[in-house]
């Protein structure tokens, strides 16, 4: 299984894509990753990358697709991969699609912008841990959460709505290009293009894995 997950920030694609992972055998790739991976190790391109981030720019297309081209060499991608946050713009997709890279899904997550909103602002994050609370979904208070001690010492950032509403104006404006791109090469008949599945991300998170690995094996 060869995939893409698209979604708005905050539609459970982290927590989909471990079980996608887990079910199918496959590693999940991630572009952050690969960079760190690859400027710790020093290599070629993470050296180039690692010149370009010092300078407080943005590494090109270029290193991150030779990044990606390395990355699906490895072992463990013989069975399939998940691409995590990649591809972002047209021109990746493109690139990706000029190079042969075989995809077979491409996932879509669709979740109202209103649950979205629902589910960040509420977002708690308690400092010692690490552990992430919701105000509604997963209160401080509820049983073995923590203890009312460390319920006091929770950082009040609580994403704000307005900011929310700003991540999402620009992931449609992002994203919807790319599922345009993505369905347009399905229609085109086209054997090397990938499916378009969508799926609801709403829901207790077994029930949305379940859509999810129904969708794939569609």
């Amino acid at each position: 299984m060869r995939l893409i997950l698209l979604g708005p920030p905050g539609a459970g694609k982290g927590t989909q894509a471990q079980a996608i992972c887990r079910h199918f055998g496959i590693p999940q790739i991630s572009t952050g990753d690969m960079l760190r991976a690859a400027v710790k190790a020093g290599t070629p391109l993470g050296l180039e990358a690692k010149k370009v981030m010092d300078a407080g720019g943005l590494v090109s297309d270029e290193i991150i697709l030779g990044l990606v081209r390395e990355r699906l060499q490895a072992p463990d991608c013989a069975n399939g991969y998940l691409f995590d946050g990649f591809p972002r713009t047209l021109a990746q997709a493109e690139a990706l699609k000029r190079d042969g890279v075989p995809l077979d899904v491409v996932l879509v997550f669709e979740v109202p912008d209103e649950e979205i909103v629902e589910r960040m602002s509420g977002r708690l994050v308690h400092p010692a841990s690490g552990r992430i609370y919701h105000v509604k979904y997963n209160p401080r208070n509820s049983p073995g959460s923590t203890t009312s001690r460390a319920n006091r010492s929770f950082s009040a950032t609580t994403t704000k709505k307005k900011t929310v509403r700003a991540r999402l104006k620009v992931h449609h404006e992002q994203t919807k290009p790319l599922i345009d791109y993505y369905t347009a090469w399905e229609a085109s008949g086209d054997p090397a293009a990938p499916k378009v599945r969508r799926v609801n991300g709403v829901g207790p998170v077994d029930e949305v894995t379940e859509r999810v690995i129904a969708a794939l094996l569609s």
